[in-house]
């Protein structure tokens, strides 16, 4: 079973620190069985103060994370963000624990920790957008993207504030069981099972008018004729809106373009029929709106740099890994 630590630091925000174990302690395989143990550890087992007006008692210490497959470190009060240099000795103690293959995760400013430990050198990364400017200033080797909700980069990943620790997770989860699995954990959860990776924060955009019209009718709409030809002048016309109202309200609430999000709508639906069908590549392509084979293997390739084939390999692989464990 994969090991999941979550590594609590006084004045942990408690919603993040309780993230992992809401969405792994969720996942189970065919069979119900869990897929995740998830474990709170401290640099000592001794409680943990959090940010607001109560404290954690944690039954693990620092030497939980020797076994960990994967660790989150969430964000906390009071911490690196006020000092670039801050960066104790227990706590490096305590990474120096970690295995080499080791998947390590931060949320939201919990990112300089790892970019203070040395892991995010040479490597892209997120944090809060408003701690973007300072973060990169603090530490010019790391390639910072304020302007998306999570970067996977292997075996280090970082979240923007907040609610992204839930994308992130149920990425993970969908990256190492299927999308069936994240959908259904989602479904439990009450949240929605896919915001990418990409989508923008939601950074100094001003607030509606109550009044205003939404696009989000319109994109479940679309979401349900991804097998046929959508042309942006009918989805602003199903919206209700000039073609250049709905491109603006589109991108103020989607932050990417009509297009650009109908194109990531139909690859992911491709990739669910990879992952749960027999079809042939150029039905999905088809079923997806993508037209022929050809072009699902160009857009598949150019989002998960994989054949069509090699990615409905893996996911059979992971099906079968999951159902031997089992």
């Amino acid at each position: 079973m994969h090991r999941v630590v979550v590594l609590a630091l006084d004045g942990v925000y408690p919603f993040e620190m309780t993230i992992p174990a809401r969405i792994f302690g969720t996942a189970t395989g065919p069979d119900g069985e869990p897929l995740y143990e998830v474990v709170t550890c401290g640099l000592d087992a001794r409680p943990v103060r959090t940010s607001a007006d109560f404290s954690v008692a944690v039954e693990h210490g620092r030497e939980a994370l020797r076994s960990a497959d994967t660790v989150v470190l969430p964000p906390f009060a009071c911490g690196p963000e006020g000092d670039v240099d801050w960066f104790p000795r227990e706590l490096a103690e305590a990474f120096a624990l970690l295995r080499p293959d080791t998947r390590v995760v931060s949320f939201c400013t919990a990112s300089y920790v790892l970019a203070a430990a040395g892991l995010l050198d040479g490597r892209p990364a997120t944090t809060h957008w408003t701690e973007a400017d300072r973060f990169q200033r603090a530490f010019p080797r790391v390639r910072v993207d304020a302007n998306v909700l999570f970067v996977d980069d292997g075996r280090v990943l970082t979240a923007a504030g907040v609610a992204a620790g839930v994308d992130l997770c149920l990425h993970l989860v969908r990256k190492d069981h299927g999308s069936e699995t994240a959908n259904r954990v989602a479904r439990l959860c009450v949240v929605p099972p896919w915001r990418e990776g990409g989508q923008a924060q939601y950074i100094e955009r001003p607030v509606p008018e109550p009044a205003a019209a939404s696009t989000a009718a319109v994109r479940a709409w679309a979401a349900a004729r991804l097998h046929l030809p959508l042309s942006l002048a009918e989805l602003a016309r199903q919206a209700g809106m000039s073609t250049r109202t709905f491109c603006r309200r589109f991108r103020e609430e989607v932050g990417m373009p009509p297009g650009q999000w109908l194109t990531q709508q139909r690859v992911r639906h491709a990739r669910r029929l990879l992952e749960t069908t027999d079809l042939p590549v150029d039905r999905i392509a088809a079923a997806s709106g993508l037209g022929t084979g050809a072009s699902l293997r160009r857009h598949l390739s150019a989002e998960a740099g994989v054949s069509p084939a090699a990615y409905r390999r893996t996911f059979r692989a992971l099906a079968g890994a999951g159902a031997r464990e089992a």
